[in-house]
């Protein structure tokens, strides 16, 4: 059995779940999603890499998320959703919202879980790339397990 860490920023469309859940074909897969709350802390990063991908209008409405507990549920939802859509492929999965210093929980989940692999699923994040500052970049420094970056898809 493969045991991922799967680390996303949105709910999984069709096209994400296919794609995870083939990375090893042939063998049972758990998944352990972790989650984030959008928040205040990376809306100028993610207005950026909006205006970097052309996008002006997603880049203006940056400022209607939600915050504080509509973005939790937000979250919560978005991470349900996520988990029974792996299982509805067959994997198993569980899910966890991350509420302070993502890479500690990443770390700690795959150390509790043994896990056999991160993967990091996100729309592309072209300022924090540039900086290995993104996720995928900061985690090779800390899980001691390979680390995959995906870009994850908008359906």
């Amino acid at each position: 059995m493969i045991t991922t860490v799967l680390m996303i920023e949105k709910p999984l469309v069709p096209t994400d779940v296919e794609l995870v859940t083939t990375l090893h074909e042939g063998e049972r897969q758990t998944f352990v999603v972790l989650m984030q709350p959008r928040g205040d802390q990376d809306r100028l990063l993610r207005a950026l890499d909006d205006v970097a991908l052309g996008e002006l209008g997603d880049a203006v409405r940056e400022g209607e998320e939600p915050e504080g507990e509509d973005a939790f549920r937000s979250a919560k939802l978005a991470l349900d959703h996520s988990v029974q859509a792996l299982r509805e492929a067959g994997a198993e999965a569980v899910g966890r919202l991350i509420e302070d210093h993502p890479l500690e929980l990443l770390s700690s989940v795959v150390r509790e879980t043994g896990a056999d692999e991160v993967v990091v699923l996100t729309a592309p994040h072209f300022v924090e790339e540039l900086f290995h500052r993104d996720w995928a970049s900061r985690a090779r420094h800390k899980v001691g397990v390979p680390v995959l970056k995906l870009f994850a898809h908008a359906e």
